[in-house]
């Protein structure tokens, strides 16, 4: 498939391995351009977020914008993340990495979903796979943002199996509840 027919993909993103595992399969899918990496708190910091989504982009061959994005969540005090599931460095605890020589985009996560949307209206679609705050912010700067993006799709929430941090919430909603 040509890359104008391919769908355009931002993906919104805390990257502990999950994340890690999904950006790869969205990579290597032909039918996606990926146009940008965002990321947010959650599995892991923000800065260490965008310090993992530049060495997954650029391990992959990946030269997809990233930029750093919310680092609390909107209300709720912010929570320690789950080294406990993910390692330290939310990729495992891989230990040292060689530099990559690559540096994020200079907007912030919202700023260039909203970006992208404006330069694309119709094209996009947001996978939010981490937390919701850089939708939310998103949608603060710009009303009209469900009108330019193509679709959402959203990892989050439960209704039938029990949730991943209480008995009835998933950790994305969880997170931060507010955002979402």
């Amino acid at each position: 498939m040509s890359s104008s027919k391919k769908t355009k993909v931002i993906y919104d993103t805390d990257p502990g391995v999950d994340d890690a595992m999904a950006l790869y399969f969205a990579l290597a899918h032909p039918d996606i351009d990926l146009v940008g990496i965002t990321t947010t708190f959650g599995n892991v910091s923000v800065e260490q977020a965008a310090t993992n989504a530049l060495y997954l982009a650029a391990i992959a061959g990946c030269d997809a914008p990233v930029t750093k994005g919310v680092a609390v969540p909107w209300c709720k005090p912010a929570e320690k993340p789950p080294a406990h599931i993910h390692g330290a460095d939310g990729l495992g605890n891989l230990g040292p990495r060689q530099p990559i020589g690559r540096q994020l985009d200079p907007r912030a996560s919202a700023q260039f979903i909203v970006d992208m949307a404006r330069a694309h209206p119709g094209e996009i679609v947001l996978v939010a796979v981490g937390p919701l705050g850089n939708l939310s912010l998103a949608l603060m700067l710009e009303p009209r943002l469900p009108l330019l993006l193509r679709e959402v799709i959203v990892m989050g929430g439960t209704i039938v199996e029990p949730g991943n941090v209480s008995p009835v919430a998933e950790a994305n909603i969880w997170n931060d509840p507010h955002a979402a």
